[in-house]
C-alpha cells in the first residue's frame, strides 16, 4: 500500500488540494519564540497556530476538501468525531448549504458539542469513545444515504490535513524537526507525506493513549487504550490504515508524554503567549517542555499547535 498512498498524496496532489480549499480556509500564522522564555535551551522555536483555523482546529481543511471534491447526495453528510472533526464538518456543511449529522461520544468536551450545535448540524451523542460514535454514524449512513466523512482514514481528509505542512514549509523553510500530536494520524500522516522525509517528523502522544506508538511497535495498527486529558482528540482505538504506511516511511519516532506535562504546556502557552490551546493542541509543545524530546544544539524545531476548542478561559 505504501507506494500507492504516497503517490496519491504527492506534493502535486497536495498543492492542487490547497488551491481548491484556499478560499475557504485561513492561512494560519506562525510565531517564532525564544526557547529560553520557557526554560529551554533549544533557541528559536517555530509555532504554527493552527488553533486559529476556522472552527478552532486543522480539521476544517479536511472537511472542506471532502465537501468540495466529492459528490454530495441529497441526504447530506455524516461524520463521527471526538469533537473537532465534527465541528469542522458542521461548519463546512453550513457554509456550503449541505445537511450534516454529527455523532460524538460522551467524552467530547462541552466546547465542541456547543460549536457543533451552533453550526446547525444534527448532533447525536452516543457511546463512551470515538469508535462507538463511528459505528453509530455508519449505521446512519446506511439508513439515510448520507455520505460519510471519516475523521482521518480517508484520502480527502488526509489531503486536506497535508496542506498544513505545505503552509508550514512556506512559513518556516529551514526546519530540521517538526513535532506533531497524533490521534488517528490524519494530520501527522498528511504532513509527513508533504515533507516526504526531507525533515525529521516526530509524533507526540499522551501516555494514556499511545495509539501510533503501539502501531509502530507492532508493525500495524492495533487497538490501544484511550483515556486522559486529551481523550476527546487524541484517542481513537487505532490509527488509520491509510496513514500507517506514511508513518512507517516518514515518521522518525513517537514520544509519549504524561497528562501533567500536557496540562503544564497548556498553562505555559497561555501564561507566556496568551495562546489558549486545548490539551490535544498543547501536546506537541509538551514534548519540548517535559524533555520527552530534546533537540540537539542548533536544531531548528517547529511545533504545531493544532487545536483550541476548550471551555477553559483562564489557566
Amino acid at each position: 500500500m505504501a507506494p500507492q498512498i504516497q503517490q496519491v498524496l504527492s506534493r502535486e496532489a497536495i498543492s492542487r488540494t490547497y488551491a481548491t480549499i484556499r478560499p475557504y480556509i485561513r492561512r494560519t500564522p506562525l510565531v517564532e519564540i525564544d526557547g529560553a522564555d520557557f526554560g529551554l535551551a533549544s533557541g528559536t522555536i517555530s509555532l504554527k497556530l493552527e488553533l486559529l483555523q476556522h472552527t478552532g482546529s486543522f480539521k476544517a481543511r479536511g472537511a472542506f476538501t471532502n465537501l468540495l471534491v466529492r459528490e454530495i447526495p441529497s441526504a447530506g453528510v455524516v461524520a463521527a468525531s471526538g469533537g473537532n472533526h465534527g465541528v469542522a464538518v458542521a461548519f463546512a456543511a453550513q457554509k456550503l448549504g449541505v445537511p450534516a449529522t454529527i455523532f460524538v461520544p460522551t467524552v467530547s468536551s462541552q466546547a465542541k458539542v456547543d460549536r457543533i450545535r451552533g453550526y446547525g448540524a444534527q448532533l447525536v451523542i452516543t457511546g463512551d469513545r470515538y469508535d462507538d460514535a463511528l459505528n453509530a454514524s455508519r449505521e446512519w449512513a446506511a439508513q439515510s444515504g448520507a455520505m460519510p466523512i471519516h475523521a482521518y482514514d480517508q484520502i480527502e481528509t488526509l489531503l486536506g490535513a497535508s496542506t498544513t505542512g505545505l503552509e508550514f514549509e512556506e512559513q518556516a523553510p529551514d526546519l530540521d524537526t517538526l513535532l506533531i500530536a497524533c490521534g488517528g494520524g490524519g494530520l501527522i500522516g498528511g504532513i509527513a507525506a508533504w515533507y516526504g522525509g526531507r525533515i525529521r517528523i516526530v509524533g507526540v502522544e499522551p501516555e494514556l493513549c499511545p495509539t501510533l506508538a503501539m502501531a509502530m511497535d507492532a508493525g500495524k495498527p492495533v487497538d490501544a487504550p484511550s483515556s486522559g486529558v486529551a481523550a476527546d482528540s487524541l484517542a481513537p482505538r487505532q490509527v488509520g490504515e491509510l496513514m500507517f504506511p506514511l508513518a512507517q516511511a516518514y515518521i522518525d519516532h513517537v514520544v509519549l508524554v504524561p497528562d501533567q506535562a500536557i496540562l503544564d504546556a497548556q498553562k505555559a502557552l497561555w501564561t507566556t503567549l496568551r495562546i489558549l490551546a486545548e490539551p490535544g493542541g498543547a501536546a506537541a509543545f509538551s514534548a519540548l517542555l517535559s524533555g520527552a524530546y530534546r533537540p540537539e544544539p542548533g536544531e531548528r524545531v517547529g511545533v504545531l499547535v493544532c487545536g483550541g476548542n476548550t471551555t477553559a478561559v483562564s489557566l
